[in-house]
Protein backbone atom coordinates (compact mmCIF):
# COMPACT_ATOMS: atom_id res chain seq x y z
CA UNK A 1 0.00 0.00 0.00
CA UNK A 2 0.92 3.65 -1.02
CA UNK A 3 0.92 5.24 2.41
CA UNK A 4 0.42 8.51 0.81
CA UNK A 5 -2.59 7.59 -1.80
CA UNK A 6 -4.02 5.58 1.50
CA UNK A 7 -4.19 8.80 3.24
CA UNK A 8 -5.22 10.69 0.38
CA UNK A 9 -8.39 8.10 -0.62
CA UNK A 10 -8.90 7.76 3.37
CA UNK A 11 -8.94 11.72 3.39
CA UNK A 12 -11.70 11.71 0.03
CA UNK A 13 -13.93 9.43 1.59
CA UNK A 14 -14.55 11.27 4.48
CA UNK A 15 -14.39 15.03 2.57
CA UNK A 16 -17.53 13.43 -0.01
CA UNK A 17 -19.79 12.60 3.11
CA UNK A 18 -18.89 16.26 4.32
CA UNK A 19 -20.00 17.21 0.89
CA UNK A 20 -22.99 15.72 1.46
CA UNK A 21 -23.74 17.12 4.24
CA UNK A 22 -23.16 20.70 3.34
CA UNK A 23 -25.77 20.02 0.55
CA UNK A 24 -27.62 18.96 2.78
CA UNK A 25 -28.04 21.74 5.20
CA UNK A 26 -27.71 24.34 2.69
CA UNK A 27 -30.52 22.88 0.33
CA UNK A 28 -32.95 22.15 3.37
CA UNK A 29 -35.93 24.20 4.13
CA UNK A 30 -36.68 23.41 8.36
CA UNK A 31 -34.48 24.69 10.83
CA UNK A 32 -34.19 21.59 12.48
CA UNK A 33 -32.20 20.54 9.67
CA UNK A 34 -30.41 23.66 8.14
CA UNK A 35 -29.33 25.26 11.19
CA UNK A 36 -29.40 22.71 14.15
CA UNK A 37 -28.05 20.14 12.19
CA UNK A 38 -30.15 17.48 12.79
CA UNK A 39 -28.96 14.65 10.54
CA UNK A 40 -26.01 12.56 9.57
CA UNK A 41 -24.19 11.70 6.10
CA UNK A 42 -22.12 8.27 5.34
CA UNK A 43 -20.83 5.99 2.53
CA UNK A 44 -21.17 2.44 2.86
CA UNK A 45 -18.95 0.18 0.56
CA UNK A 46 -20.52 -2.93 -1.80
CA UNK A 47 -20.31 -5.29 0.74
CA UNK A 48 -22.76 -2.77 3.14
CA UNK A 49 -19.37 -1.92 5.44
CA UNK A 50 -19.41 1.71 6.65
CA UNK A 51 -16.33 3.38 4.98
CA UNK A 52 -16.70 6.75 5.55
CA UNK A 53 -19.12 8.84 7.87
CA UNK A 54 -19.29 13.06 7.90
CA UNK A 55 -18.90 14.82 11.23
CA UNK A 56 -22.66 14.80 12.26
CA UNK A 57 -24.65 13.22 15.10
CA UNK A 58 -23.27 10.13 16.56
CA UNK A 59 -26.31 8.52 17.86
CA UNK A 60 -27.03 7.84 14.01
CA UNK A 61 -24.07 7.02 12.85
CA UNK A 62 -23.93 3.99 15.15
CA UNK A 63 -27.25 3.27 14.27
CA UNK A 64 -26.95 3.78 10.59
CA UNK A 65 -24.43 0.99 10.36
CA UNK A 66 -27.06 -1.43 11.25
CA UNK A 67 -30.11 0.16 9.28
CA UNK A 68 -29.07 0.68 6.26
CA UNK A 69 -27.49 -2.75 5.33
CA UNK A 70 -30.89 -3.94 6.42
CA UNK A 71 -32.29 -2.03 4.34
CA UNK A 72 -30.62 -2.69 1.11
CA UNK A 73 -31.14 -6.67 2.18
CA UNK A 74 -35.14 -6.13 2.58
CA UNK A 75 -35.36 -4.11 -0.55
CA UNK A 76 -32.94 -6.46 -2.97
CA UNK A 77 -29.75 -4.81 -3.63
CA UNK A 78 -30.63 -6.51 -7.26
CA UNK A 79 -33.42 -4.29 -7.54
CA UNK A 80 -31.82 -0.79 -7.12
CA UNK A 81 -29.73 1.27 -10.39
CA UNK A 82 -27.99 4.29 -10.59
CA UNK A 83 -30.08 7.29 -9.38
CA UNK A 84 -32.41 5.51 -7.11
CA UNK A 85 -33.19 6.53 -4.09
CA UNK A 86 -35.03 4.39 -1.00
CA UNK A 87 -36.85 5.97 1.85
CA UNK A 88 -36.93 4.35 5.30
CA UNK A 89 -37.45 4.64 8.84
CA UNK A 90 -38.71 1.42 9.75
CA UNK A 91 -37.75 1.21 14.03
CA UNK A 92 -38.22 -2.64 13.53
CA UNK A 93 -36.04 -3.10 10.62
CA UNK A 94 -32.60 -1.40 11.91
CA UNK A 95 -34.08 2.34 12.55
CA UNK A 96 -34.58 4.28 15.44
CA UNK A 97 -37.95 6.94 15.58
CA UNK A 98 -39.81 7.60 12.97
CA UNK A 99 -38.67 11.16 12.45
CA UNK A 100 -35.33 10.55 11.40
CA UNK A 101 -36.09 9.17 7.92
CA UNK A 102 -33.00 7.69 5.83
CA UNK A 103 -32.67 7.89 1.98
CA UNK A 104 -29.74 5.40 1.02
CA UNK A 105 -28.76 5.61 -2.76
CA UNK A 106 -26.69 3.39 -4.72
CA UNK A 107 -23.28 4.47 -6.11
CA UNK A 108 -22.08 3.17 -9.77
CA UNK A 109 -19.21 3.89 -11.99
CA UNK A 110 -18.52 2.06 -15.40
CA UNK A 111 -21.57 0.23 -14.47
CA UNK A 112 -20.16 -1.54 -11.21
CA UNK A 113 -21.65 -1.20 -8.22
CA UNK A 114 -19.38 0.44 -6.14
CA UNK A 115 -21.39 0.68 -2.94
CA UNK A 116 -24.12 3.04 -1.22
CA UNK A 117 -24.45 6.62 0.08
CA UNK A 118 -26.52 7.63 3.14
CA UNK A 119 -27.99 10.41 4.50
CA UNK A 120 -30.76 10.77 8.42
CA UNK A 121 -32.55 13.64 8.61
CA UNK A 122 -34.61 14.10 11.51
CA UNK A 123 -38.08 15.84 10.07
CA UNK A 124 -39.99 18.18 11.98
CA UNK A 125 -43.29 16.32 11.55
CA UNK A 126 -44.21 12.39 10.43
CA UNK A 127 -47.89 12.79 11.33
CA UNK A 128 -49.12 10.37 14.07
CA UNK A 129 -51.01 12.11 17.45
CA UNK A 130 -49.88 15.08 18.01
CA UNK A 131 -47.77 18.01 16.10
CA UNK A 132 -44.02 17.08 15.86
CA UNK A 133 -44.89 12.95 16.09
CA UNK A 134 -43.86 13.10 19.86
CA UNK A 135 -46.37 13.06 21.86
CA UNK A 136 -46.45 9.97 24.79
CA UNK A 137 -48.46 7.31 22.52
CA UNK A 138 -48.94 4.03 23.35
CA UNK A 139 -47.97 2.12 20.57
CA UNK A 140 -45.51 2.67 17.24
CA UNK A 141 -48.51 2.91 15.23
CA UNK A 142 -49.59 6.65 16.75
CA UNK A 143 -46.03 7.80 16.19
CA UNK A 144 -46.49 8.55 12.47
CA UNK A 145 -46.05 7.00 9.65
CA UNK A 146 -43.75 3.90 9.18
CA UNK A 147 -41.71 3.37 5.93
CA UNK A 148 -40.32 0.04 5.48
CA UNK A 149 -37.84 0.66 2.29
CA UNK A 150 -39.25 2.10 -0.63
CA UNK A 151 -37.98 3.70 -3.83
CA UNK A 152 -38.82 7.60 -3.85
CA UNK A 153 -36.41 8.00 -6.97
CA UNK A 154 -36.09 6.05 -9.76
CA UNK A 155 -33.33 6.88 -12.16
CA UNK A 156 -32.81 10.43 -11.12
CA UNK A 157 -36.76 11.20 -10.82
CA UNK A 158 -38.97 11.31 -7.97
CA UNK A 159 -42.03 8.95 -7.66
CA UNK A 160 -45.03 11.27 -7.51
CA UNK A 161 -47.23 8.48 -6.67
CA UNK A 162 -44.90 7.93 -3.45
CA UNK A 163 -43.90 11.34 -2.97
CA UNK A 164 -47.80 12.42 -2.55
CA UNK A 165 -48.63 9.36 -0.32
CA UNK A 166 -45.81 10.38 1.95
CA UNK A 167 -46.56 14.08 2.28
CA UNK A 168 -50.52 13.18 2.93
CA UNK A 169 -49.67 11.78 6.31
CA UNK A 170 -47.68 14.89 7.29
CA UNK A 171 -48.30 18.46 8.63
CA UNK A 172 -45.69 20.68 8.12
CA UNK A 173 -45.55 19.37 3.94
CA UNK A 174 -43.65 22.54 2.60
CA UNK A 175 -40.96 21.69 4.71
CA UNK A 176 -40.80 18.53 4.44
CA UNK A 177 -41.07 18.35 1.10
CA UNK A 178 -38.15 21.04 0.43
CA UNK A 179 -36.14 19.17 2.86
CA UNK A 180 -36.86 15.50 0.67
CA UNK A 181 -35.37 17.36 -1.78
CA UNK A 182 -32.22 18.11 0.22
CA UNK A 183 -31.75 14.67 0.98
CA UNK A 184 -32.04 14.07 -2.51
CA UNK A 185 -29.36 16.30 -3.51
CA UNK A 186 -27.06 15.30 -0.91
CA UNK A 187 -26.87 11.90 -2.11
CA UNK A 188 -26.68 13.20 -5.97
CA UNK A 189 -23.79 14.94 -4.13
CA UNK A 190 -22.03 12.15 -2.85
CA UNK A 191 -22.53 9.40 -5.74
CA UNK A 192 -20.70 12.08 -7.89
CA UNK A 193 -17.84 12.52 -5.54
CA UNK A 194 -17.25 8.62 -4.89
CA UNK A 195 -17.97 7.65 -8.56
CA UNK A 196 -14.91 10.34 -9.56
CA UNK A 197 -12.56 8.83 -7.12
CA UNK A 198 -13.36 5.44 -8.40
CA UNK A 199 -13.13 6.53 -11.95
CA UNK A 200 -9.72 8.10 -11.18
CA UNK A 201 -7.91 5.65 -9.48
CA UNK A 202 -10.00 2.67 -10.64
CA UNK A 203 -12.41 0.54 -9.06
CA UNK A 204 -9.91 -2.16 -7.59
CA UNK A 205 -7.55 0.53 -6.37
CA UNK A 206 -10.22 2.14 -4.66
CA UNK A 207 -11.82 -1.02 -3.16
CA UNK A 208 -8.19 -2.81 -1.99
CA UNK A 209 -7.88 0.56 -0.28
CA UNK A 210 -11.08 0.29 1.08
CA UNK A 211 -10.56 -2.59 2.86
CA UNK A 212 -6.93 -1.79 3.93
CA UNK A 213 -8.81 1.74 5.49
CA UNK A 214 -11.44 -0.91 7.51
CA UNK A 215 -7.76 -3.18 8.69
CA UNK A 216 -6.06 -0.23 9.86
CA UNK A 217 -8.79 1.00 11.73
CA UNK A 218 -9.29 -2.32 13.60
CA UNK A 219 -6.01 -2.57 14.53
CA UNK A 220 -5.30 1.04 15.66
CA UNK A 221 -8.83 0.39 17.67
CA UNK A 222 -7.41 -3.19 19.14
CA UNK A 223 -4.24 -1.62 20.00
CA UNK A 224 -6.18 1.43 21.90
CA UNK A 225 -8.53 -0.92 23.72
CA UNK A 226 -5.79 -3.04 24.89
CA UNK A 227 -4.34 -0.04 27.36
CA UNK A 228 -7.45 -0.16 29.27
CA UNK A 229 -7.58 -1.28 32.56
CA UNK A 230 -8.73 -4.80 32.84
CA UNK A 231 -11.93 -5.66 35.03
CA UNK A 232 -16.26 -5.31 35.13
CA UNK A 233 -17.77 -2.14 35.34
CA UNK A 234 -21.09 -2.19 36.39
CA UNK A 235 -23.95 0.61 36.93
CA UNK A 236 -27.56 1.24 37.45
CA UNK A 237 -30.07 4.25 36.27
CA UNK A 238 -33.02 5.14 35.50
CA UNK A 239 -35.66 7.48 33.34
CA UNK A 240 -37.31 9.39 36.07
CA UNK A 241 -41.38 8.54 34.43
CA UNK A 242 -42.43 6.31 31.41
CA UNK A 243 -45.34 9.00 30.51
CA UNK A 244 -48.11 6.99 31.47
CA UNK A 245 -47.06 5.96 35.24
CA UNK A 246 -45.06 6.99 37.75
CA UNK A 247 -42.71 3.81 37.50
CA UNK A 248 -38.58 4.76 36.84
CA UNK A 249 -37.22 2.91 34.04
CA UNK A 250 -34.43 0.84 35.53
CA UNK A 251 -31.93 0.83 33.24
CA UNK A 252 -28.75 -1.26 34.12
CA UNK A 253 -25.12 -1.95 32.63
CA UNK A 254 -22.15 -4.00 33.03
CA UNK A 255 -18.78 -3.45 30.96
CA UNK A 256 -16.05 -6.66 31.39
CA UNK A 257 -13.10 -4.96 29.69
CA UNK A 258 -10.20 -8.23 29.22
CA UNK A 259 -7.82 -9.21 26.33
CA UNK A 260 -10.94 -9.57 23.98
CA UNK A 261 -11.73 -5.94 24.41
CA UNK A 262 -15.32 -4.47 25.55
CA UNK A 263 -18.24 -5.86 26.14
CA UNK A 264 -21.44 -4.12 26.43
CA UNK A 265 -24.29 -5.80 28.92
CA UNK A 266 -27.59 -4.92 29.43
CA UNK A 267 -28.78 -7.67 31.28
CA UNK A 268 -31.45 -6.28 33.83
CA UNK A 269 -33.07 -3.26 32.43
CA UNK A 270 -36.89 -3.38 32.58
CA UNK A 271 -39.26 -5.10 29.75
CA UNK A 272 -40.11 -2.58 27.32
CA UNK A 273 -43.56 -0.56 28.59
CA UNK A 274 -46.01 0.39 26.45
CA UNK A 275 -45.09 4.14 26.91
CA UNK A 276 -42.60 6.17 24.55
CA UNK A 277 -39.54 5.00 26.09
CA UNK A 278 -38.04 2.21 24.08
CA UNK A 279 -34.84 2.03 22.89
CA UNK A 280 -34.25 -0.23 19.71
CA UNK A 281 -31.16 -2.11 19.09
CA UNK A 282 -30.03 -0.26 16.82
CA UNK A 283 -30.40 3.07 19.52
CA UNK A 284 -28.74 1.53 21.84
CA UNK A 285 -25.81 0.18 19.62
CA UNK A 286 -25.21 3.93 18.98
CA UNK A 287 -24.95 4.43 22.84
CA UNK A 288 -22.46 1.17 22.83
CA UNK A 289 -20.13 3.03 20.06
CA UNK A 290 -20.02 6.39 21.11
CA UNK A 291 -18.76 5.50 24.76
CA UNK A 292 -16.51 3.12 22.74
CA UNK A 293 -15.23 5.67 20.39
CA UNK A 294 -14.62 8.22 23.26
CA UNK A 295 -12.02 5.78 24.73
CA UNK A 296 -9.48 5.69 22.39
CA UNK A 297 -7.75 7.68 19.88
CA UNK A 298 -9.76 10.74 18.37
CA UNK A 299 -7.95 10.24 15.03
CA UNK A 300 -9.14 6.39 14.55
CA UNK A 301 -11.39 6.49 11.97
CA UNK A 302 -15.09 5.18 12.97
CA UNK A 303 -15.86 2.78 10.03
CA UNK A 304 -16.91 -0.74 10.59
CA UNK A 305 -13.14 -1.60 11.29
CA UNK A 306 -14.37 0.23 14.43
CA UNK A 307 -17.75 -0.97 14.66
CA UNK A 308 -16.92 -4.40 14.34
CA UNK A 309 -15.42 -4.04 17.96
CA UNK A 310 -18.20 -2.73 19.65
CA UNK A 311 -19.62 -6.01 21.19
CA UNK A 312 -23.39 -5.53 23.04
CA UNK A 313 -26.12 -7.54 24.52
CA UNK A 314 -29.26 -6.15 24.72
CA UNK A 315 -32.10 -8.33 25.53
CA UNK A 316 -34.58 -8.29 23.06
CA UNK A 317 -38.18 -7.32 24.57
CA UNK A 318 -36.79 -4.74 26.81
CA UNK A 319 -36.63 -0.80 27.08
CA UNK A 320 -32.61 -1.56 25.37
CA UNK A 321 -34.00 -3.66 22.03
CA UNK A 322 -37.84 -3.38 21.89
CA UNK A 323 -39.93 -5.24 19.68
CA UNK A 324 -43.03 -4.32 17.64
CA UNK A 325 -45.32 -2.75 18.45
CA UNK A 326 -43.76 -0.86 21.05
CA UNK A 327 -43.90 2.60 20.64
CA UNK A 328 -40.10 4.27 20.18
CA UNK A 329 -40.74 7.81 19.51
CA UNK A 330 -38.85 8.44 23.44
CA UNK A 331 -36.29 6.29 22.72
CA UNK A 332 -33.91 8.86 22.56
CA UNK A 333 -34.30 9.70 25.85
CA UNK A 334 -33.41 5.97 27.28
CA UNK A 335 -30.61 5.88 25.11
CA UNK A 336 -29.03 9.16 26.33
CA UNK A 337 -29.56 8.01 30.32
CA UNK A 338 -28.00 5.16 29.17
CA UNK A 339 -24.83 6.60 27.37
CA UNK A 340 -24.55 8.21 30.97
CA UNK A 341 -24.90 5.28 32.93
CA UNK A 342 -21.69 3.75 30.81
CA UNK A 343 -19.85 6.42 31.47
CA UNK A 344 -20.86 5.99 35.35
CA UNK A 345 -19.42 2.80 34.95
CA UNK A 346 -16.37 3.82 33.20
CA UNK A 347 -15.73 6.03 36.26
CA UNK A 348 -14.41 2.92 38.49
CA UNK A 349 -12.01 2.19 35.57
CA UNK A 350 -10.95 5.40 34.56
CA UNK A 351 -11.77 8.38 36.36
CA UNK A 352 -9.85 10.56 34.42
CA UNK A 353 -11.61 10.30 31.23
CA UNK A 354 -15.01 10.57 32.56
CA UNK A 355 -17.07 13.26 33.27
CA UNK A 356 -20.27 13.11 36.23
CA UNK A 357 -23.52 13.23 34.98
CA UNK A 358 -24.57 15.22 32.28
CA UNK A 359 -28.39 16.72 30.77
CA UNK A 360 -28.70 13.00 29.44
CA UNK A 361 -31.75 13.51 27.87
CA UNK A 362 -32.79 14.58 24.48
CA UNK A 363 -35.25 17.19 25.84
CA UNK A 364 -37.97 17.32 23.30
CA UNK A 365 -40.33 19.86 22.62
CA UNK A 366 -42.58 20.16 19.91
CA UNK A 367 -45.79 22.24 18.58
CA UNK A 368 -48.03 23.15 15.88
CA UNK A 369 -51.69 24.46 14.49
CA UNK A 370 -52.72 26.95 12.17
CA UNK A 371 -50.39 29.35 11.58
CA UNK A 372 -52.17 33.25 11.35
CA UNK A 373 -49.92 34.67 8.99
CA UNK A 374 -51.22 32.17 5.96
CA UNK A 375 -53.61 29.78 7.31
CA UNK A 376 -51.21 26.75 6.77
CA UNK A 377 -50.97 23.84 9.03
CA UNK A 378 -47.53 24.39 10.84
CA UNK A 379 -45.00 22.17 12.76
CA UNK A 380 -41.99 23.25 14.76
CA UNK A 381 -39.33 20.77 16.52
CA UNK A 382 -36.46 21.47 18.56
CA UNK A 383 -34.47 19.21 21.55
CA UNK A 384 -33.15 21.42 23.90
CA UNK A 385 -29.77 21.98 25.65
CA UNK A 386 -28.72 21.33 29.10
CA UNK A 387 -25.32 20.94 31.83
CA UNK A 388 -22.51 18.74 30.78
CA UNK A 389 -20.72 16.98 34.10
CA UNK A 390 -18.20 18.49 35.41
CA UNK A 391 -14.42 16.51 34.51
CA UNK A 392 -11.62 16.14 36.31
CA UNK A 393 -9.56 19.01 35.43
CA UNK A 394 -12.62 21.65 34.61
CA UNK A 395 -15.96 22.13 34.88
CA UNK A 396 -18.57 21.21 32.94
CA UNK A 397 -20.20 22.99 29.69
CA UNK A 398 -23.15 25.54 29.87
CA UNK A 399 -26.27 24.96 28.08
CA UNK A 400 -24.61 22.24 25.34
CA UNK A 401 -25.84 19.00 23.81
CA UNK A 402 -24.60 15.94 25.59
CA UNK A 403 -22.57 12.73 24.81
CA UNK A 404 -23.52 11.37 21.28
CA UNK A 405 -26.00 14.21 20.83
CA UNK A 406 -24.45 17.29 18.69
CA UNK A 407 -27.56 19.66 17.39
CA UNK A 408 -26.79 23.33 17.74
CA UNK A 409 -29.64 25.21 19.98
CA UNK A 410 -32.23 27.19 17.30
CA UNK A 411 -31.15 31.05 17.09
CA UNK A 412 -34.58 33.04 18.55
CA UNK A 413 -34.49 35.35 15.49
CA UNK A 414 -34.59 32.16 12.61
CA UNK A 415 -37.02 31.08 14.85
CA UNK A 416 -39.59 33.92 15.05
CA UNK A 417 -39.08 34.74 11.75
CA UNK A 418 -40.09 31.30 10.40
CA UNK A 419 -43.13 30.73 13.10
CA UNK A 420 -45.66 32.00 14.42
CA UNK A 421 -44.15 32.33 18.57
CA UNK A 422 -42.16 34.60 20.26
CA UNK A 423 -39.30 33.39 22.43
CA UNK A 424 -40.21 35.37 25.85
CA UNK A 425 -36.90 34.14 27.44
CA UNK A 426 -33.80 32.71 26.15
CA UNK A 427 -30.99 32.28 29.55
CA UNK A 428 -29.22 30.12 31.24
CA UNK A 429 -30.63 28.68 34.55
CA UNK A 430 -28.80 30.18 37.40
CA UNK A 431 -27.41 27.73 40.19
CA UNK A 432 -28.73 24.85 38.05
CA UNK A 433 -24.87 23.00 37.64
CA UNK A 434 -23.70 20.63 40.58
CA UNK A 435 -21.34 22.05 43.02
CA UNK A 436 -18.32 20.35 42.95
CA UNK A 437 -13.98 21.06 42.48
CA UNK A 438 -15.31 21.69 39.47
CA UNK A 439 -18.88 22.32 38.74
CA UNK A 440 -21.50 21.40 36.67
CA UNK A 441 -22.38 23.13 33.99
CA UNK A 442 -25.78 25.09 33.76
CA UNK A 443 -29.01 24.09 32.32
CA UNK A 444 -31.06 26.12 29.94
CA UNK A 445 -34.31 28.58 29.83
CA UNK A 446 -36.29 28.89 26.56
CA UNK A 447 -39.90 30.36 26.99
CA UNK A 448 -42.08 30.02 23.72
CA UNK A 449 -44.74 32.22 23.50
CA UNK A 450 -47.92 31.77 21.48
CA UNK A 451 -48.72 35.66 20.75
CA UNK A 452 -52.18 35.12 18.58
CA UNK A 453 -53.58 31.76 18.55
CA UNK A 454 -54.02 28.34 19.63
CA UNK A 455 -51.63 25.60 19.17
CA UNK A 456 -50.99 21.93 20.45
CA UNK A 457 -47.60 21.03 21.89
CA UNK A 458 -46.10 17.96 23.22
CA UNK A 459 -42.82 17.75 25.49
CA UNK A 460 -41.12 14.54 25.32
CA UNK A 461 -38.30 15.18 28.31
CA UNK A 462 -36.57 13.96 31.64
CA UNK A 463 -34.86 14.55 34.83
CA UNK A 464 -37.66 16.03 36.29
CA UNK A 465 -37.29 13.85 39.34
CA UNK A 466 -33.67 13.62 39.59
CA UNK A 467 -30.91 15.60 38.69
CA UNK A 468 -27.57 14.42 37.07
CA UNK A 469 -25.23 12.74 39.56
CA UNK A 470 -21.75 14.01 40.94
CA UNK A 471 -18.74 12.35 40.89
CA UNK A 472 -16.07 11.80 43.63
CA UNK A 473 -18.31 13.83 46.01
CA UNK A 474 -19.97 16.04 43.56
CA UNK A 475 -23.48 17.01 44.16
CA UNK A 476 -26.10 16.45 42.06
CA UNK A 477 -27.00 19.17 39.14
CA UNK A 478 -30.51 20.70 39.87
CA UNK A 479 -33.43 18.92 37.94
CA UNK A 480 -35.54 20.17 35.13
CA UNK A 481 -39.06 22.14 35.17
CA UNK A 482 -41.25 22.36 32.80
CA UNK A 483 -44.33 25.20 33.48
CA UNK A 484 -47.37 26.14 31.82
CA UNK A 485 -47.47 30.12 32.37
CA UNK A 486 -51.25 31.52 32.04
CA UNK A 487 -52.88 34.07 33.49
CA UNK A 488 -50.17 34.63 35.50
CA UNK A 489 -49.95 31.80 37.40
CA UNK A 490 -47.32 28.81 36.84
CA UNK A 491 -48.76 25.53 36.34
CA UNK A 492 -46.21 22.73 36.65
CA UNK A 493 -46.49 19.82 33.65
CA UNK A 494 -45.38 16.53 33.05
CA UNK A 495 -41.78 15.80 31.66
CA UNK A 496 -43.98 13.71 28.66
CA UNK A 497 -46.86 15.44 28.04
CA UNK A 498 -49.25 16.69 25.28
CA UNK A 499 -50.91 19.95 26.18
CA UNK A 500 -53.47 22.14 24.24
CA UNK A 501 -51.91 26.02 24.01
CA UNK A 502 -54.09 29.44 24.24
CA UNK A 503 -53.22 32.30 23.05
CA UNK A 504 -50.68 34.08 25.23
CA UNK A 505 -49.67 31.12 26.99
CA UNK A 506 -46.04 30.67 27.54
CA UNK A 507 -44.21 27.34 27.72
CA UNK A 508 -41.09 27.62 29.64
CA UNK A 509 -38.34 24.47 29.26
CA UNK A 510 -35.91 24.60 31.70
CA UNK A 511 -33.03 21.94 31.45
CA UNK A 512 -31.07 20.37 34.18
CA UNK A 513 -27.66 21.12 35.35
CA UNK A 514 -24.62 19.06 34.87
CA UNK A 515 -23.53 16.86 37.90
CA UNK A 516 -20.54 18.22 40.16
CA UNK A 517 -17.21 16.76 39.76
CA UNK A 518 -14.75 16.44 43.33
CA UNK A 519 -15.53 17.49 46.75
CA UNK A 520 -16.99 21.75 46.59
CA UNK A 521 -14.63 22.58 49.52
CA UNK A 522 -11.79 22.13 47.36
CA UNK A 523 -13.20 24.26 44.77
CA UNK A 524 -10.66 27.36 44.22
CA UNK A 525 -12.43 30.39 46.01
CA UNK A 526 -11.54 32.54 43.51
CA UNK A 527 -13.40 30.57 40.99
CA UNK A 528 -16.33 30.09 43.28
CA UNK A 529 -16.20 34.45 43.08
CA UNK A 530 -16.00 34.32 39.24
CA UNK A 531 -19.34 32.08 38.96
CA UNK A 532 -20.92 34.76 41.38
CA UNK A 533 -20.07 37.45 39.45
CA UNK A 534 -21.47 35.97 36.40
CA UNK A 535 -24.50 35.44 37.93
CA UNK A 536 -24.17 31.50 37.34
CA UNK A 537 -23.57 30.92 41.58
CA UNK A 538 -25.51 33.14 43.97
CA UNK A 539 -23.94 34.56 47.12
CA UNK A 540 -26.16 31.83 49.23
CA UNK A 541 -25.11 28.90 47.27
CA UNK A 542 -21.68 29.97 47.35
CA UNK A 543 -21.51 30.11 51.23
CA UNK A 544 -23.79 26.73 51.40
CA UNK A 545 -22.40 24.63 48.94
CA UNK A 546 -18.85 25.74 48.92
CA UNK A 547 -18.02 27.37 51.69
CA UNK A 548 -17.24 30.44 50.08
CA UNK A 549 -18.36 33.89 51.69
CA UNK A 550 -18.60 36.79 49.30
CA UNK A 551 -17.86 40.70 50.00
CA UNK A 552 -20.37 41.82 47.57
CA UNK A 553 -19.89 45.39 48.92
CA UNK A 554 -16.01 44.88 47.47
CA UNK A 555 -17.03 41.98 45.47
CA UNK A 556 -13.75 40.11 46.57
CA UNK A 557 -13.58 36.26 49.00
CA UNK A 558 -13.59 37.05 52.67
CA UNK A 559 -10.72 35.42 53.32
CA UNK A 560 -11.46 34.87 56.82
CA UNK A 561 -14.86 34.17 56.95
CA UNK A 562 -13.96 31.07 54.46
CA UNK A 563 -11.59 29.79 56.28
CA UNK A 564 -13.40 29.59 59.18
CA UNK A 565 -16.69 28.46 57.33
CA UNK A 566 -14.56 25.57 55.31
CA UNK A 567 -12.97 24.42 58.73
CA UNK A 568 -16.37 23.45 60.29
CA UNK A 569 -17.38 21.14 57.31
Amino acid sequence: MNPILFQVLASALVEATEEMALALKRSAYSTNIKTRNDFSCAFFDSQMRTIAQASGQPVHLGSLAKFVPNVIRTYGAENLRAGDGILANDPYLGGVHLNDITLISPVYASDVLIGYVANLAHHVDVGGGAPGSIGAFREVFQEGIIIPGVKLVAQGKIDDDIFRLVLAQIRSKRETAGDFRAQIAANITGTKRIAALAERYGIETLNAYMDELLAYTERRARNDLEKLPRGIFSATGVVDTDGYTDEPVHLAATITIDDDGVLFDLTGSDEQRRAPVNSTYAQTFAACAYVLKCLIDSDIPVNAGFYALVKMIAPEGTVTNCTMPAPVVGGWETQHRLTDILFQALAQAIPERVPAGTKAMMAQIAFGGIDPRDGDLYAYYEAIAGGYGGRETKDGADAVQTHGQNTENAPVEETERNYPIRLARYELVNDSGGAGKFRGGLGLRRDYQFIDHDASCSLLSDRDRWGPHGLFGGREGKIAQYFLLRGGEEIPLASKTTIQIQANDIISFRTCGGGGYGEPHERDAQRVLRDVRQEKVSVERAREEYGVVIDIEKWIVDEHATRTLRAKK
